[in-house]
């Protein structure tokens, strides 16, 4: 995995994690990895990726702006996930590239 850490947030409702996912990319240079995924039961989550520093204010400020405005089930950082981490979570294989500015 190229990227040093993955940052998950998940949420009860979809305002919550569009407003935590907003946060979380103005707050800290990470990207979102994918699109934002439904996992049932009114859960939904996003997956950003970046460096250990990154993710971790990324994630702290998403889930404080997700918590304004819906129920944060779970906010979680893996520095330095193993490379078959990819497996389980299909948003990483499937990130977009940014064409450079």
């Amino acid at each position: 995995m190229a990227k040093q850490a993955i940052g998950i947030l998940e949420t009860k409702g979809l305002i919550g994690l569009v407003q935590g996912t907003d946060a979380m990319l103005k707050s800290a240079n990470v990207e979102l990895a994918g699109p934002m995924k439904g996992v049932g039961s009114a859960l939904v989550s996003a997956v950003v990726t970046g460096d250990v520093a990154a993710v971790n204010a990324a994630i702290e400020a998403g889930a404080e702006a997700a918590g304004r405005y819906g129920e944060v089930v779970s906010a979680h950082v893996i520095a330095r996930p193993h490379e078959d981490v990819e497996n389980v979570v299909p948003a990483l294989k499937s990130a977009p590239k940014r064409a450079a500015k």
